[in-house]
């Protein structure tokens, strides 16, 4: 989906389009994210302003719109450092 076409998604449901609202969707489109705190590290720099609340409700309102799909990741080191943490 095009950025403006995700603007509109927005609005379309809704949702005002607030100056935090454009940086979060500009910042969650630029990449492919991990996690909402890099997502609000990345945001914050532009500003300073927005909460880390204000990012997992955008992601929310984005997921329900069908924009963005959540992805859950797990990796765990290599087994000879998982053997020694889990004291095997």
């Amino acid at each position: 989906m095009a950025e403006g076409a995700d603007h509109k998604a927005v609005s379309e449901n809704g949702k005002r389009i607030t100056h935090q609202r454009r940086i979060l969707i500009d910042v969650i489109l630029a990449h492919n994210w991990s996690s909402c705190k890099e997502i609000y590290y990345e945001a914050v720099k532009r500003d300073p302003t927005i909460g880390v609340a204000t990012v997992y409700r955008m992601m929310g309102a984005l997921e329900e719109l069908g924009v963005l799909k959540r992805n859950y990741s797990y990796s765990a080191p290599s087994i000879e450092e998982s053997r020694e943490r889990l004291g095997a």
